[in-house]
């Protein structure tokens, strides 16, 4: 996901654009940016929840190749595949203290997931804030206090608990996904909904669905029915395609 904020006195000067997370090699990487207009030098900064291959496979090559500042916890740089020996700049963050990339204000947030220190994020451009939530398997206090009031939220449906119960995946994955450690479910998200100030809402988009433990009508429903809103003003990043941009206003 890219995350693009215009100027911000007193923050920096120009556009700022910072990939959040990379599990993909640089080719897979520049294919999907083109579908944005944007080529991988357009990045200003990569940013990191967590270690697992998913998020982090294409960090280290993707920063190396276009000299990207990569932002992570100690523990996720710990627990990194590969080697950060060459990279242009590499800044290990305090998971509960803000930094700033450009115009662009950082606030990371710890969250319960079965990684080394996982960490999700908000970001403000001064007037806007957009709150990411995926990869948690449970919502604490602090998450709750830290999307409060959201301009925009990306929000993780990992998967639909009747799905998920009923369907191959064996035992142990199951009770690892639905777990405290693991995935929000549905319920669970549209349960976070209801509990922090949604006012100023002006895009919602449910992320990390599970192909074959979830679907975007229920997630759609579930999610709709915390707003009391259309069901279709509920945005869905697909695994191919993502989402397109949205703007704050």
């Amino acid at each position: 996901m890219v995350v693009e904020a215009a100027p911000v006195s007193n923050i920096a000067l120009g556009v700022t654009r910072v990939l959040l997370d990379c599990g993909f090699g640089p080719r897979e990487l520049a294919n999907r940016l083109s579908r944005l207009g944007l080529t991988i030098s357009d990045l200003d900064a990569i940013v990191v929840t967590h270690e697992h291959s998913d998020h982090s496979a294409g960090v280290f090559k993707a920063a190396q190749r276009c000299d990207l500042d990569v932002y992570l916890t100690h523990g996720t740089l710990a627990g990194m595949p590969g080697t950060h020996g060459k990279l242009p700049k590499l800044v290990v963050i305090d998971s509960h203290r803000p930094f700033v990339v450009g115009s662009l204000e950082i606030h990371p947030f710890p969250v319960p997931h079965d990684a080394r220190e996982p960490v999700q994020f908000v970001f403000s451009s001064g007037r806007c804030k957009l709150g990411v939530l995926t990869d948690t398997g449970s919502v604490t206090p602090h998450i709750i206090s830290m999307l409060d009031g959201c301009d925009a939220l990306v929000l993780e449906c990992n998967h639909d608990i009747e799905m998920l119960t009923g369907g191959a995946y064996p035992r142990t994955l199951k009770q690892r996904i639905g777990g405290r450690f693991g995935h929000l479910d549905n319920q669970a998200s549209a349960a976070l909904l209801g509990a922090i100030d949604c006012s100023r809402l002006q895009h919602l988009v449910a992320a990390h669905l599970s192909i074959q433990n979830n679907t975007t009508e229920l997630v759609r429903a579930a999610l709709a029915a915390a707003l009391d809103c259309d069901a279709n003003w509920i945005g869905v990043a697909s695994q191919e395609a993502g989402f397109c941009w949205r703007e704050l206003k």
